[in-house]
């Protein structure tokens, strides 16, 4: 007996913890249990040929938003050169609607709904010691049986603390996203939100939780994502944790959690503020600044109080911080959502991220599509189209700002240029707005473009905006690029340093300055020295010096 279990993870393989757990519970059919583990981008033949060559008795599948038709149509094939197996499917993008899923993909034989690790244990068992009675005695699984198809109900939610650690081996796991639970559920009632669900928040054991992230400091493993809901919710639990990876903080890995920021106490912020740049990383979601859509979307969040928490943190120096807004939600219209993205963007975090609302199965949010005129994509993800607030031609607006947040403030790599463009604007939204509109007028909107030329096409954009000063603006950009790396050619719009080559040669000589340093001198006569043996943890950047009179103490300035 053969039970494979498949991940069909997005754009790249990551260890998918619910699979791993899946496995690492159901340990004693260890001998009888495959995992294997695919992305959405690889070829269906490919993946096909892979799971045949197994020859499983069984193939246990999960389902999410970005996997779903992906999974149906592989499915299909499937049991066409493996018509022996029984196919089952699990997790959120089939837990909610189990019956109706059956009745529209009759390769599968059932859907295991909800919580899996004691399902998927009972049905390995099932299957392995052949008792024909355990399907119907067997809670949190759906099931066809001939004509009918039964549902068992949803199981009981286990102790979290039960569920073995499954990375015991990392070479299973090299250069791939490490993900860590230390926590399930959530407290809050968000409506988009398939976590409101299921108010029985649990926590994993303290004392284990440490035991495991020490494994992960010993191992010097790069990045430990928490997937935690909300991670700071139990103030104990969340302080415990931040003050162990702090005491015994190796240099070396990060570890990032989704966090309500408001909630966060003193004695929080303190631990946080003797912390090493990059020891960790937040991600906070405020998803709307207005009062009605906050209220209607059942979401609790004091805006000002997580005003100044996130001000508190940036003036620390040493933490990432990753803000998100969600377009489409009820009561925010083009206006509003602006203002809510104006409002994030004077936060200054280090990723603005901008999302489109989801309408997931199960969710409060689809009880109240009709109520909110919500339209939203048959296929998953179940992106919002419209709703009676924003029409579809704001969310085409709204797709062409995320896009140039992504490329310009996100990648980190405009940073100066584009603190000096807010001057020029009305709002900070304005700029992607406009920037945006140009791109698709001139048709740059479907192409990739090279870094430099991202730069070359900004240059283009600017020269219509009235009262800028194009040296400036060309200076911030050089200083932006030698931020990230040094050059082997300088940009078309480089100020000539054809003039400076004496005394820059004899600075780089006298201060033993290292070969790949760079010298600037700018058009206000600075002269900047960027290092890049010493960069920020946070941004990469350089270290920058200003050795202007160490280079040119009498220059006459152009």
């Amino acid at each position: 007996m053969k039970i494979l279990l498949v991940a069909c993870n997005a754009k790249y393989i990551h260890s998918n913890l619910a699979v791993y757990d899946l496995q690492a519970y159901a340990s004693d059919y260890a001998d009888h249990i495959v995992l294997k583990e695919y992305t959405i981008n690889q070829q269906k033949d490919d993946i096909m040929r892979d799971i045949y060559l197994e020859h499983p008795d069984v193939v246990c599948v999960s389902c999410y938003i970005w996997n779903l038709s992906f999974v149906k149509e592989l499915m299909a094939d499937l049991i066409k050169i493996l018509p022996g197996a029984d196919f089952w499917a699990g997790g959120p993008e089939v837990s909610y609607d189990a019956e109706k899923f059956l009745t529209e993909n009759s390769e599968f034989k059932g859907v295991m709904v909800g919580e899996g690790e004691e399902t998927f244990k009972e049905l390995a068992r099932y299957y392995v010691e052949k008792n024909p009675q355990d399907l119907k005695d067997m809670t949190g699984i759906c099931y066809r049986d001939g004509d009918q198809i039964i549902h068992n109900g949803w199981r009981q939610i286990m102790d979290l603390s039960s569920i073995p650690f499954i990375y015991k081996d990392l070479s299973e796991f090299k250069n791939r996203i490490i993900y860590y639970e230390s926590s399930r559920g959530c407290p809050f009632s968000c409506s988009y939100c398939l976590s409101s669900i299921d108010k029985k928040l649990r926590f994993r054991d303290t004392e284990t939780v440490k035991k495991e992230l020490q494994f992960f400091i010993d191992n010097k493993v790069p990045q430990v994502k928490f997937v935690d809901r909300t991670f700071n919710c139990k103030h104990d639990h969340a302080m415990a944790i931040w003050k162990y990876i702090n005491e015994h903080d190796n240099g070396v890995t990060n570890f990032h959690f989704e966090i309500s920021a408001d909630l966060l106490r003193e004695e929080e912020l303190q631990e946080m503020s003797t912390m090493r740049p990059g020891l960790i990383q937040l991600e906070i979601g405020v998803q709307s600044t207005n009062p009605d859509t906050i209220k209607a979307i059942h979401r609790t969040m004091d805006f000002e109080k997580l005003k100044g928490i996130v001000d508190r943190i940036h003036s620390f120096g040493n933490i990432h911080q990753h803000l998100d807004l969600i377009a489409g939600l009820p009561y925010e219209d083009y206006d509003s959502f602006r203002h809510s993205f104006n409002d994030v963007y004077a936060l200054k975090p280090q990723q603005l991220q901008l999302g489109f609302l989801k309408v997931l199965k199960g969710s409060h949010m689809m009880e109240m599509c009709r109520e909110y005129g919500i339209v939203y994509k048959t296929q998953e993800p179940y992106e919002v189209l419209s709703t009676k607030w924003l029409d579809y031609d704001h969310v085409l607006k709204l797709k062409t700002v995320e896009n140039m947040v992504e490329v310009y403030y996100n990648s980190g790599q405009f940073q100066n240029t584009l603190e000096y463009l807010e001057n020029f604007f009305q709002d900070a939204f304005s700029i992607y707005e406009r920037l945006g509109s140009f791109y698709m007028e001139k048709g740059y909107g479907d192409v990739s473009h090279t870094r430099m030329r991202r730069y070359e096409i900004l240059l283009e954009f600017l020269e219509d905006v009235p009262e800028i000063s194009m040296d400036q603006v060309k200076d911030q950009m050089v200083y932006d690029l030698y931020l990230r790396e040094n050059l082997k050619s300088r940009p078309g719009f480089a100020r000539d340093q054809k003039p400076f080559e004496r005394q820059i040669w004899d600075f780089r000589k006298r201060e033993k300055v290292a070969k790949n340093a760079h010298v600037e001198v700018f058009a206000d006569g600075k002269v900047l020295l960027f290092d890049y043996a010493d960069r920020d943890p946070l941004t990469n950047n350089a270290h920058v010096t200003d050795v202007t009179k160490d280079v040119f103490e009498n220059l006459n300035r152009d």
